[in-house]
């Protein structure tokens, strides 16, 4: 019976897991390219009192489904379609993010929606410097094409980072829709992700799937707890019985 309540314990801290992960989903629904979290469980064998007992230990990973994308006109906007993931430095730290509402910061340096420089192939990408003799305010056309190459008045001047991690259980969450590597050799240039100008790819959480997680949890939960308190119960009257002998 104790086994039981020790059960009773971990699916409840499951859900609690779970729901977390749902609310964190929709506070993000509207932010640029969020990529949403989801729970999927794992065999997980112990032993409890000389039983062998297996249970599924939720495990979370990171849903990569490409997000909508949507065209803004804004031709310093960019969107990944495929797995890739733009690069970005704050401080002496880079991340990577598919957030890509860029613009150019007072210096001429593409930047994100925090402020934080946007990485090239070479560094930072600077479009205030002199392209074939002419200065910034002569600059009439910019283009990037899907591969992430940017020209400057038909004349080529850099190209945006496009990496992926070796595998998405790789990925750790930073905040700002920003993620992390544990290591920088587990990240790859991606040549098969396509970049389009004028787009940003929308967040991928299903708000009505997500609703329909809560309610599930909770009801889940509420019948976890009720169990536990008749476990509960039924062990204190055990223990009561044996205490008369």
């Amino acid at each position: 019976m104790v086994d039981q309540i020790h059960l009773q314990m971990r699916a409840m801290q499951a859900l609690s897991k779970s729901q977390d992960m749902t609310a964190d989903n929709l506070a993000n629904l509207n932010t640029p390219g969020f990529k949403g979290s989801k729970i999927f469980y794992e065999l997980y064998t112990e032993e409890l009192d000389g039983k062998r007992i297996s249970q599924g230990l939720p495990m979370q990973t990171i849903d990569m489904t490409q997000g909508v994308l949507e065209g803004t006109g804004n031709s310093f906007d960019m969107a990944i379609e495929g797995d890739g993931f733009f690069t970005v430095q704050e401080g002496d730290r880079t991340y990577l993010t598919r957030n890509g509402r860029f613009h150019l910061d007072n210096e001429g340096i593409l930047v994100d929606d925090k402020g934080n420089p946007v990485l090239g192939t070479n560094g930072l990408i600077e479009l205030n410097e002199l392209v074939n003799g002419s200065e910034n305010s002569d600059i009439t056309e910019f283009k990037v094409n899907q591969d992430g190459t940017i020209y400057i008045n038909g004349n080529e001047k850099s190209k945006i980072a496009i990496l992926k991690p070796s595998k998405v259980s790789d990925l750790v969450r930073r905040g700002n829709g920003y993620f992390k590597v544990d290591t920088i050799s587990s990240l790859l240039p991606d040549d098969s992700s396509k970049v389009h100008q004028g787009f940003y790819e929308k967040g991928n959480v299903q708000p009505l799937n997500e609703m329909v997680d809560m309610m599930q949890n909770m009801q889940l939960f509420e019948s976890q707890q009720k169990a536990m308190r008749t476990t509960d119960e039924l062990l204190g009257k055990i223990t009561s019985q044996l205490g008369r002998y």
